[in-house]
């Protein structure tokens, strides 16, 4: 399944990518249930498909399962009367929505620094004995197609292009080996980086952290559809030019490892984010650097899941000019 959070004619819903369509998820589950002659339909459905894609992961398998009830409903609706749960007001082509960052909400975003190990070397950093990890916040995250507005106080704003996983049930001192079980699905995280504040003192978090510096999409493929995350071509590009271009076989440590040390450091709730770091290619390294600017539209493609894909902007309703940076003291992220 592909899960969206989505916005049409002003209101955000959780809702599934079929074909074209975007089917609002709580809507389609009632009138399944309503087919059924299941009683009270439109609460069963509101409490296992809420608006909130959040609340539907945490309703675990249970949920999971009522939302592919309704991907199997909308196909075979589809294929039989393609416009009557667009008329029941379930359905929506998907070029008239606005897609949200899919869990727009979520109570972490873990990142992972230096998970490659040619983009650690690149940076001249070392290789992490250890996962390295770092945080961004809600603040940064913007979904498909939403601009990533440059901020005026940087002149050094760089991309990176990362596989996301999105938590699917609480995890505390999980093991590698199990690990995977407790993943609802996976999607794209653009983690732009501001190298000009990321690298002014030994913490990450100025640079890393400001507004639209997530991009995060386009939606959920839930995690029966990619067996081995392990095995994902991604790819960025700018203008046609391809900046990035590695396999997450490549990771310094894998999904499942992640995920396990992780969790012995913090409790991982549904809905949390962990972004598993970029690959070589970023464009602060490059000579001459490569800075995202206004006009720039940022393209990150990785198997099975999608392009994410961002248009980049100027800076907006900011107040005098970019600063001076200090003095770098880090390598790269």
């Amino acid at each position: 399944m592909r899960l969206v959070t989505y916005e049409f004619w002003g209101c955000v819903r959780s809702g599934a990518v079929v074909d074209d369509w975007v089917v609002d998820l709580k809507r389609g589950y009632a009138y399944v249930l309503e087919g059924r002659g299941v009683p009270r339909a439109v609460g069963r459905a509101a409490a296992l498909l809420p608006s909130s894609l959040k609340e539907v992961l945490e309703g675990g398998r249970e949920s999971l399962s009522a939302a592919a009830e309704v991907v199997e409903a909308a196909r075979s609706a589809f294929r039989s009367e393609p416009r009557l749960w667009e008329g029941l007001g379930i359905a929506t082509p998907l070029n008239r929505v606005r897609l949200w960052a899919p869990v727009p909400d979520p109570n972490k975003i873990i990142c992972m620094g230096r998970n490659y190990r040619a983009h650690a070397e690149e940076g001249g950093g070392k290789v992490p004995e250890a996962p390295e990890l770092f945080a961004k916040f809600a603040n940064s995250l913007v979904g498909h197609d939403w601009p990533i507005e440059l901020p005026a106080i940087s002149q050094e704003v760089d991309y990176e292009a990362e596989l996301a996983v999105i938590i699917g049930r609480r995890a505390k001192n999980v093991s590698a080996g199990d690990a995977l079980e407790y993943v609802a699905g996976y999607t794209i995280l653009h983690d732009v980086s501001a190298r000009d504040y990321q690298l002014k003192t030994s913490q990450w978090l100025a640079g890393k952290g400001m507004d639209t510096f997530g991009p995060m999409g386009p939606w959920i493929v839930t995690s029966d559809e990619i067996p081995d995350p392990q095995q994902l071509q991604m790819k960025l590009e700018i203008g046609g030019q391809v900046l990035q271009d590695a396999n997450t076989s490549s990771m310094v440590f894998s999904v499942a490892e992640s995920i396990a040390f992780i969790s012995r450091v913090m409790t991982l709730e549904p809905g949390d984010v962990i972004s598993t770091g970029t690959p070589e290619g970023v464009g602060f390294v490059r000579k001459p650097p490569i800075y995202l600017k206004a006009g720039d539209v940022v393209n990150i493609t990785i198997d099975g899941i999608g392009t994410l894909s961002n248009p980049v902007a100027a800076p907006s309703g900011a107040e005098g000019a970019a600063t001076e940076p200090g003095a770098r003291v880090g390598a790269s992220r």
